[in-house]
């Protein structure tokens, strides 16, 4: 049902608990690379800790016959990035709906030192669902933590899972401190995100580029342009909290994702009354 570039994922079904599940297997090429080996592993370690309504579910994990897998919750949805590229942008509502939840998922990670390190719209999943009036609504699942890195490791074989100074993650969404290889904290999936909603509102990125040695430079040199450069009308609230959420110097982002849903919450209470007094 998906293929990345370290791995596949299967649909199978759990014979003990007789539901449908995702199964993802390191790819062939990939089983004798002790880099891809480990990181592997991480990833189940990382996800196991991470139970979460925002995050996709580890069931299991191990080898077989030499493979090594990871079995999860099957989500029935699409990714954020499909939606996108089928439906175009997104209302303003819908996207601060969808921030808040990332931020959700996020506030914990971080809360058990974990740093996701590639938000980005193909790893948010989308699952329709309805609230508790019975009215339709989007269910967020942030998914693939195989770049995620513990922040305080709890033993020394996965005290290091990437080399010092090694980039890891996708360049539109990196942070500027992650293009130059420094030390992550919270603030870096703070960008990410902030680059994701940009996107999901206006169908494009804050910086434009045409190689990726222009796109770090402009990343660490110039600040993102404002949403709203792209659509005049936008709510002005909205349009400074994702520019905030996308500041070149980290210290003058978010502190914590937990910080940007409060913005957000703002924002959505904001968006609501406008509605209402339209209506």
């Amino acid at each position: 049902i998906g293929s990345g570039a370290a791995a596949t994922v299967y649909r199978a079904t759990h014979q003990d608990l007789r539901r449908s599940v995702a199964v993802k297997i390191l790819r062939a090429e990939h089983q004798a690379a002790s880099q891809f080996l480990r990181r592997f592993k991480a990833e189940a370690l990382t996800a196991s800790k991470l139970e979460h309504a925002n995050v996709t579910r580890v069931i299991d994990f191990g080898a077989e016959r030499g493979e090594l897998y990871l079995v999860m919750e099957l989500v029935m949805g699409r990714t954020l990035e499909a939606i996108l590229a089928a439906e175009g942008p997104m209302a303003p509502r819908r996207v601060v709906d969808i921030g808040i939840q990332v931020c959700r998922a996020l506030a914990f990670a971080h809360g058990h030192g974990v740093i996701h390190r590639d938000i980005k719209p193909e790893n948010v999943m989308i699952v329709p669902d309805v609230d508790d009036d019975g009215e339709p609504c989007d269910l967020v699942k942030v998914c693939d933590f195989g770049l995620a890195k513990m922040r305080e490791p709890a033993d020394g074989e996965n005290a290091e899972i990437t080399i010092t100074g090694m980039l890891c993650g996708s360049p539109a969404y990196m942070s500027p401190e992650q293009t130059r290889g420094d030390a992550l904290d919270a603030r870096t999936d703070v960008y990410a995100l902030g680059v994701t909603m940009f996107e999901a509102l206006t169908g494009m990125f804050p910086h434009e580029a045409f190689s990726i040695t222009e796109l770090f430079l402009k990343k660490c040199s110039m600040p993102p342009r404002r949403a709203s450069s792209l659509i005049p009308d936008l709510d002005p609230l909205l349009d400074d909290v994702i520019a905030r959420a996308m500041a070149t110097d980290p210290s003058a982002r978010h502190l914590s994702a937990r910080e940007l849903r409060t913005e957000l919450r703002a924002v959505r209470e904001q968006l609501v009354d406008e509605d209402r007094d339209h209506n």
